[in-house]
């Protein structure tokens, strides 16, 4: 019924920067927080950057000042602009959304498929 479909992921130096783009589509009453989650080998599944379907932002400790999430809610879209990137900052990146589809009225989280961002040296 909803799918999530993310690109963006790649190599990188580190230093550089990427940009991962998310889309929702299907059958899509309404979206609530849209976010960017990350998952190393060995960690547990962390949150990156959330944004609420007003614009306001929230980041990890360890992403702020150098990652900036966006959206454009007539597009079910979202976005991680991921600059000056650091080695730990390797790992698959997930699009997460919370969305109610339609003819439901409540909230489900959405997953992306994931994509691999690996800062080198």
């Amino acid at each position: 019924q909803v799918q999530l479909v993310e690109s963006g992921g790649g190599l990188v130096q580190a230093g550089g920067s990427l940009r991962l783009s998310c889309a929702a589509s299907g059958s899509i009453f309404s979206i609530s927080d849209m976010g960017w989650y990350r998952q190393a080998p060995g960690k547990q599944r962390e949150l990156v950057a959330a944004i609420n379907s007003g614009g306001s932002t929230n980041y990890a400790n360890s992403v702020k000042g150098r990652f900036t999430i966006s959206r454009d809610n007539a597009k079910n879209a979202v976005w991680l602009q991921m600059n000056s990137l650091k080695l730990e900052d390797t790992a698959v990146y997930y699009c997460n959304a919370l969305i109610v589809v339609s003819d439901s009225s409540t909230f489900t989280a959405y997953w992306g498929q994931g994509t691999q961002v690996t800062v080198s040296s």
